[in-house]
């Protein structure tokens, strides 16, 4: 390790009160505060996550004017649904290097929230419905950056899952799903990927603010998972400074105008605050300001048209091909495309608020397929619709549209969401569409039979009214500046769609997990549906969905085949003490061949089930992916190999991850509803030993394994007799099962003293 540039001991000594206090929080906008006379540097971080939006001094401010162009890559919606590490990582390299080359320490991203609602208005910044998904290529991403020398800043830490009321609302949500999913991504990234710094939310979390929770930010994130960076405010997430501090939080973000640094220096005059939380946390500061490399000349940073390639190759990866009945690839060596919807010339290709990146160029999709199609092939276009324009002719340009597409060998029609849809700010409404949109594509749809819809949307929409009148469909995502050629490479057939689906495209919002209880109301959203977000819950309830999570086609076919699964087994039967890993449990393998004409990408899902769980768990669970890359006739073998804890649930009562034996379901397939490999494995260890007190019921010392021989032992000596009867009666245990010991004692009167508990527990302790 180099040495530190900074006597942190000496630097402490010589700072006063009133300049540690300032440290703690930012200089304007985007630039730490700097100590001229003792050396300590100021550092800019600039917002992310799918590209830079770096500003001058001059323009200092939350806005997007006057940032800095750079490579505009797919969103984090679009990005996910490549299931492609290698590729995430490759775009992290790339936003690293040009962050560098500006002189940049910290990109403020990736984001891995999940997608609890479709109506989330940030979630084409998020990953997925899935925290295996969101974990793994939030990984990636952060590994990428952090190689070029630039911090990344992980965030919304933590269940930021919406924007309404964002900077109060309490996320009220029970310990299980907290652990097994909204955290679980965030403790993947923390553990493997070593995040300079993590970006506390802006809501409230069971009642207390993210920014001062000191559960949140101290004991789980340095605590248990490690964290040795420094944790950051979401820009204006900072309800009280005084309390913020001593909780875990080391820089509150932007700058306060020098409010917060007065508070705290007037509180630590006060007692009422220990400045050595102070003291911790500009070690903190210190230390990211010694990872930090120095930048490059922005002019030698990087190659502007390699990224831009890079980000043309990442956007076709990411399509996701929903439908095809033969109409795509398209292969016309002569005859006439119509191509309709302002989206093909005015491309949609990122989301609004603060990630905005101001591009370097940006393709569209109308001269890509102009470029792009054989020489005896004419491209026809008409806007059919305005986007975000009150003023637009709806009805002149529906019927141009009409007359575009009559004709013509194939229509492909661009729909997608205005900007004014979905935004960092506020949620979105509902599911559909624009109204003008769906009636030109039912006007064109009447004018010929071959339809092909391309969508550019940052969140799932509503397709069941008129997918009907599509022999393709493409989900495009917000695919970033070079997402029209990518969508031109799809449709021609120069690549192959290789994208599946990250989160599950509904029949209607009324089917959505947190349909009755989203945005919630009063300051507060109940998190009722607990474990069963995204596929989880369509699955446990077996609904129909129009597309789930997982889904995706190629203009290939793969073929599974020789599923094994090779167990390894360990003493004991908690997983409490094993990290996010623990001890190997199951190796899993299978043959994956590409049985059909064209070279193509396969994404391999690994799937678990526990059938005999003592507690409630969802009926397929996501545990592992891969992307296999297969020539024609190819095969490869895919292996995986989970862990404790990916067989494991949070238990509350131990307040640790528990592994169970007993019987587990393995499945390997193409989405969570195409499994087309599985098995069943037996788990063994030794029975859980639920920790037993006063509460405890009868039928959970009868459970246990050896509370139930104590307490056989002491009812075949009651005063009364011999009560071991009472446990051999499956009525009457079912009956009586519920009851705490105590209560029961005190109800079966003399036969039984009401101390037995007391004398029970000191038995089972002794």
């Amino acid at each position: 390790m180099t040495a530190s540039r900074f006597d942190v001991p000496a630097l402490l000594d010589q700072l006063t009160l009133e300049e540690k206090a300032s440290l703690v929080s930012g200089s304007g906008f985007w630039w730490t505060r700097k100590i001229e006379r003792l050396g300590i540097p100021s550092i800019m971080v600039s917002d992310g996550p799918h590209g830079l939006r770096k500003q001058e001094r001059s323009t200092d401010h939350v806005g997007i004017g006057g940032s800095v162009p750079a490579t505009c890559f797919p969103t984090a919606s679009a990005l996910a649904s490549s299931w492609d590490r290698d590729l995430v990582r490759r775009v992290g390299v790339a936003i690293g290097g040009e962050a560098r080359g500006q002189d940049l320490a910290v990109v403020l991203g990736p984001g891995i929230n999940l997608k609890r609602s479709p109506l989330c208005g940030r979630n084409f910044e998020y990953l997925s419905e899935d925290p295996v998904v969101a974990g793994e290529l939030g990984l990636a991403m952060v590994d990428g950056i952090q190689s070029q020398g630039v911090g990344t800043s992980l965030k919304h830490y933590a269940v930021n899952n919406q924007e309404h009321d964002r900077l109060r609302v309490s996320a009220d949500v029970d310990e299980r799903p907290l652990r097994e999913l909204y955290l679980a991504g965030f403790e993947r990234v923390v553990r493997d990927g070593r995040p300079w710094t993590v970006m506390c939310s802006y809501n409230r979390i069971n009642g207390v603010y993210a920014s001062q929770d000191p559960w949140l930010l101290t004991e789980v994130l340095r605590g248990e998972w490690g964290f040795d960076g420094v944790v950051v405010s979401d820009w204006g997430a900072v309800d009280d400074p005084t309390r913020a501090l001593p909780a875990g939080l080391d820089l509150e973000m932007p700058s306060t105008g020098g409010a917060s640094a007065r508070r705290i220096a007037a509180a630590v005059q006060a007692g009422d605050l220990d400045e050595a939380a102070l003291d911790t946390a500009i070690e903190r500061l210190l230390r990211l300001l010694d990872r930090t490399l120095p930048g490059v000349e922005s002019d030698d940073a990087y190659d502007a048209d390699a990224h831009h390639a890079l980000a043309r190759e990442a956007a076709a990866d990411c399509v996701v091909l929903l439908e095809n009945d033969g109409l795509l690839p398209l292969l016309l060596h002569q005859g006439r495309i119509a191509v309709i919807g302002e989206f093909a010339r005015t491309p949609r290709f990122q989301g609004a608020g603060s990630s905005k990146v101001n591009p370097t160029r940006v393709d569209d999709a109308l001269t890509a397929l102009r470029a792009g199609v054989a020489d005896g092939v004419t491209v026809d276009f008409a806007p059919g619709f305005g986007v975000d324009d009150p003023s637009a002719d709806t009805a002149a340009l529906r019927a141009e549209a009409v007359a575009t597409a009559t004709g013509a060998d194939v229509a492909i029609v661009f729909l997608g969401l205005p900007p004014s849809f979905e935004s960092e700010g506020y949620d979105r409404d509902h599911l559909d569409l624009p109204p003008e949109q769906v009636a030109v594509l039912e006007a064109v749809a009447a004018a010929t039979e071959r339809v092909v819809v391309v969508l550019a949307n940052g969140s799932v929409v509503a397709i069941e009214g008129w997918r009907h009148h599509a022999g393709a469909l493409v989900e495009g995502w917000l695919g970033g500046q070079a997402g029209g050629s990518a969508i031109a490479d799809v449709l021609l057939g120069a690549v192959n769609p290789s994208g599946r689906l990250a989160e599950t495209v509904p029949l209607r919002i009324q089917d959505t997990p947190s349909y009755l209880s989203f945005p919630g109301e009063d300051r507060h959203v109940r998190y009722g549906e607990g474990l069963h977000i995204g596929y989880r819950h369509y699955d446990a309830r077996d609904l129909p969905v129009s597309y789930p999570f997982g889904h995706g086609l190629s203009y290939t076919e793969f073929d599974y085949a020789d599923l094994t699964v090779e167990v390894h087994d360990h003493p004991g039967g908690s997983a409490a003490s094993a990290g996010w890993t623990g001890a190997p449990r199951l190796a899993v393998r299978a043959t994956i061949t590409n049985t059909g004409p064209v070279r193509g990408k396969e994404v391999v899902q690994l799937y678990v089930a526990d059938h005999e769980a003592a507690v409630t768990r969802p009926v397929r669970e996501l545990k592992g992916f891969a992307k296999v890359a297969l020539e024609p006739g190819e095969s490869a073998t895919v292996s995986f190999t989970l862990t404790e804890r990916d067989l494991s649930y949070w238990s509350t009562r131990t307040g640790g991850w528990v592994l169970e034996p007993g019987m587990f379901e393995v499945a390997v397939g193409a989405s969570s509803r195409d499994l087309r490999l599985t098995a069943a494995v037996a788990i063994t260890g030794a029975p859980i030993a639920y920790p037993l007190d006063r509460s405890s019921t009868l039928g959970e010392w009868l459970e246990h394994p050896v509370g139930h021989e104590i307490l056989l032992d002491a009812l075949r000596r009651s005063p009364g007799g011999d009560m071991t009867g009472l446990t051999q009666d499956p009525a009457q245990v079912r009956m009586l099962g519920s009851f705490p010991m105590t209560r029961l004692a005190t109800m079966l009167g003399p036969a039984v003293d009401g101390d037995i508990v007391d004398e029970l527990l000191a038995r089972l302790d002794g």
